[in-house]
């Protein structure tokens, strides 16, 4: 049997982007790793971290959103950003300065995926962009959005079947605990151990729950074939 014959086109070029991201992130890490010096004491988080990154990418890239009139598209748009900055605050993307703090920018050697991340610091709030957070919890959100198109035709209604949908809140209540326990700093949370593992799980269910649509609002969604 002609192994290639099993995939049509559509799926082989599917599969083919895929690879070439996943390499791509591959060649990205070793580089990083090499021209930093970055120790991998726990060589899972790396692989958590770039799992966010594709699984996020790909999510993005292969969900359909339904037409609807740009009224219900800015609702949606409204309650997905509300929905991301929730997960920024509880997941340590955005937290609390310490007294005294003042303006600064920094670069933290996180394991690739994780980092470099960008980590700013102001006398109000402290930003650290952990690359693998930053687009998991914006394929999240896009997710979110496409799930609030599917639900209803207002951002009220949209906003309960947001929070009637276990898979949706799954993100936030996870990274609340994981918040909670690194004490609100998503540099800090890196070293929390199996969190982590728990994270990268519940994101990644998380993802395929949103991808082909629970119902939500009772209207199922769909996903790019």
């Amino acid at each position: 049997m002609n192994v290639s014959a099993a995939f049509s086109p559509p799926l082989r070029d599917d599969l083919l982007r895929v690879g070439l991201l996943l390499n791509t992130l591959v060649i990205g890490s070793l580089v990083y790793v090499v021209s930093t010096n970055v120790v991998l004491t726990e060589p899972r988080y790396a692989l958590y971290g770039l799992a966010w990154i594709l699984v996020g990418v790909v999510a993005v890239w292969k969900t359909d959103v339904a037409p609807t009139d740009p009224t219900t598209q800015r609702r949606a748009a409204a309650v997905a950003v509300f929905y991301f900055a929730l997960l920024a605050a509880a997941g340590g993307l955005v937290t609390l300065p310490a007294a005294q703090s003042v303006w600064g920018a920094r670069l933290a050697p996180l394991p690739p995926g994780w980092g470099p991340a960008p980590v700013l610091t102001t006398p109000y709030v402290v930003v650290g962009l952990v690359p693998a957070r930053v687009v998991g919890y914006l394929a999240l959100s896009y997710l979110v959005y496409a799930t609030v198109i599917d639900a209803a035709e207002s951002a009220i209604s949209g906003l309960l079947g947001l929070f009637s949908c276990v898979s949706c809140t799954w993100p936030f209540i996870a990274s609340l605990a994981t918040g909670a326990l690194g004490g609100g700093s998503a540099v800090a949370t890196l070293a929390l151990g199996f969190s982590y593992d728990i994270s990268t799980a519940v994101f990644l269910v998380t993802v395929a729950l949103l991808y082909w649509r629970p119902r939500v609002g009772g209207r199922l969604g769909s996903a790019k074939k």
